[in-house]
């Protein structure tokens, strides 16, 4: 997983992608956090993507740097603890402005059953579960 981290960390950028009814949606995201041993991502609540989310935690990211792309699929899970939230500030602290630890809008969720593939076109695919 502290690949994966560190994969994502680096990239900066990585896409979500979510499902609406049956529309798939797919934003930009940059928030990552290893926090108790655990993948984290962090958003609002007040967001549409959460609102997906909660409706079907089955969700998929991807990210490219280097030749090499990666795609993590599985579940996240919602974590309302005040110190995951600060956790995840604590490491980018620019949302401060926007978020509070001890806000009702700051959401951070986890991966669960998750699988990352990284890929690229000149070797074969390889896959880290967590």
């Amino acid at each position: 997983m502290k690949e994966v981290y560190e994969f994502l960390k680096t990239a900066g950028t990585y896409y979500l992608a979510t499902v609406e009814g049956d529309q798939p949606r797919v934003r930009p995201f940059g928030t990552v956090d290893i926090f108790e041993d655990k993948l984290y991502i962090q958003t609002g609540k007040v967001k549409e993507v959460s609102k997906q989310i909660q409706d079907d935690p089955k969700v998929e990211i991807c990210a490219f740097k280097d030749g090499v792309w990666l795609r993590v699929a599985g579940e996240l899970v919602r974590d309302d603890r005040v110190e995951a939230k600060a956790h995840m500030l604590d490491n980018y602290p620019d949302l401060k402005t926007m978020y509070s630890a001890e806000d009702d809008n700051t959401e951070v969720l986890y991966f669960k059953n998750a699988t990352a593939t990284f890929s690229s076109f000149t070797q074969a695919p390889r896959t880290v579960n967590f």
